[in-house]
Formats: structure tokens, sequence, C-alpha cells
């Protein structure tokens, strides 16, 4: 089965070359481009705990495709959705979508579109740019995969097509709790570490830091629980404690967008969380993430 991976920053990239070396069919598609021609590019993964993979991947952009048979994984930033899933809708067919996006409720604009087979994966890695057309990649935990809404596939097809030893991937059945959890984690790292511009492994290093996140994960949990997501405080400090040891060094997504002059996620992330508060009647409960949320944006414009 054909993997058509739509986003080529420094997710889509590791997991194109891991597949690559796996000996896996893979193709790149430039996300926030309508035109281009087809063409191979070698891309580099620095495996931060192992050796340099390499690999040929054929690069292009969506209109260079009449339809997408096969598995069609995004990594491009969900802000971006909307606009994807209405190009995406003649071209996909019955081909199931896996959407390794950060963020809460990414995946209804193609429910919206009546997509017939969608499944979410909340990743545990981190990755950026690290020279021209090369990322520095490390594996946190394998990656869970879970089941939105499904016609033929199942999941652990899914799951046995896209998992290499470099990068991977284990089927879950409640994947929802486990997308609140790392959303959770998200609007933490995502809003506190950019605006101190700094990395990840702040949280761990300084108690002053890590005290702002636990008053982000206090409010966060409290919409979660009431959305019937049941999440405990010590078990999402010790997860934002967990990632922030292990991915001490690397700078958050939202940080790298920013400095490149990129649209952030925060309005997947900070911002959802206030917007389900509003709905609850519960928006005073969460001053500080939508706080938080509005700087992060206010400085991304501003880089803009």
């Amino acid at each position: 089965m054909k993997i058509f991976i739509i986003g080529a920053g420094a997710v889509g990239k590791a997991l194109a070359v891991s597949l690559h070396q796996a000996g896996k069919e893979v193709e790149l598609i430039r996300g926030h481009l309508d035109d281009g021609t087809p063409h191979m590019e070698n891309i580099g993964v620095d495996l931060l705990d192992g050796p340099t993979l390499e690999a040929e991947i054929m690069v292009s952009t969506l209109n260079n495709h009449t339809h997408l048979e096969g598995l069609v994984v995004l990594t491009s930033k969900s802000f971006g959705n909307k606009t994807l899933s209405e190009k995406l809708e003649p071209k996909i067919g019955d081909s199931p979508i896996i959407l390794l996006q950060n963020g809460l409720g990414v995946e209804q604009p193609f429910l919206e579109k009546h997509f017939p087979e969608i499944f979410r994966c909340v990743l545990f890695m981190t990755s950026q740019n690290s020279a021209p057309n090369t990322i520095s990649y490390k594996p946190v935990a394998p990656s869970p995969i879970g089941v939105i809404q499904q016609k033929n596939t199942a999941l652990e097809n899914i799951v046995a097509t896209l998992d290499t030893p470099n990068f991977r991937f284990v089927a879950e059945k409640n994947i929802q709790r486990i997308i609140w959890k790392k959303a959770i984690a998200n609007c933490v790292f995502n809003s506190i570490c950019p605006l101190l511009e700094t990395d990840n492994g702040i949280f761990h290093r300084d108690k002053a830091v890590f005290a702002i996140a636990q008053r982000v994960i206090v409010e966060c949990a409290t919409i979660a629980n009431k959305k019937g997501i049941d999440l405990g405080t010590s078990e999402l400090e010790d997860q934002v404690l967990m990632i922030s040891r292990m991915s001490d060094g690397q700078l958050i997504s939202t940080l790298q967008d920013i400095n490149n002059k990129r649209e952030t996620e925060i309005d997947t992330l900070n911002f959802e969380i206030y917007r389900m508060a509003q709905a609850m009647n519960l928006s005073h409960k969460v001053k500080e993430t939508r706080l938080l949320g509005e700087l992060v944006k206010v400085k991304s414009e501003l880089h803009r």
C-alpha cells in the first residue's frame, strides 16, 4: 500500500525516510503548495540516539494527483485542515486518512466532508530542521493510533503499514483520552516555551516555570473532566516532566514556527480549550490558558 504524506516539514520528512528505509513505498506532498513538478529529494534524518539515515524521496504537490489510493497521512499544520479537506474530498475515495497532528477537534473538517475512514495519531517524538534537508529526530515513545471513523480498514493494518524500527506506532482503543492528555501537554509547551524563547527542558530545570505549567494543567484538566475525559493533574504533571526531560534542548514546534515566521497551531490548543470552556459557561476557569494563547498569537503575528 502506497503511503502519501501530506506535509513536508520535520515530522513528514522523518516519517518518509523511516518508511523508505523499511522498504515502504512513500511520497511526500507539500501541503501549502498547489503546483510543482514532482522531483526526488535527498533527505537526511539525524537520530539523536543513533545513526544518520538518508533516502531519496519523491516530493510532489496535490495538483500532481487526481486520486490518492493508499494511506494518506497528514503531518501538515492543523490550521490548514479546512482548506485541505476541500482539496482532498474529490481525490480521497475510500483511502484511509491518518492525522498526525496536535490539537483538539482537528478531525472535524474531515468529518463534515464525510471522509469514510479517519484515524488520529498522537505523536510522541521531537523533530526539527538542523540543516538544509536534514532533520534531527528523537522518538520519546511509540505513537498511538486510534479510530475516529472506520469503514473497512482494520486499525491493526494501519499500524502495521506505518510502524518501522525508527518510527514506532501502536494501536490504541481509547484514543480520545490520549488526544486530550497530549493536547493539554501541548497547551503547556506550545505557549510557555515560545513566550520564554526556551527549549522543552525548562520545566524540569526551573521550578517557577513548572509552577506556571501546573496552573495551566489544572485549568485544562477541569475542561477535560467536564467533557467526560478522566484525567488527574498528577498524571498530566508527570507527563509534562517526562517530555521535558526526554526532549531537553529541543525547541517546541510553535517556537520553531514563530522563528520561521509561520502560522502556529495555537488555535487548536489553548484557544480550543477556551472555546469549549465558553460553551459550558466556564471561561472563567481557563483565564491563564487563554492569556498565554493570546500572547503567543500576538507574538506570532508580530514576527510575521
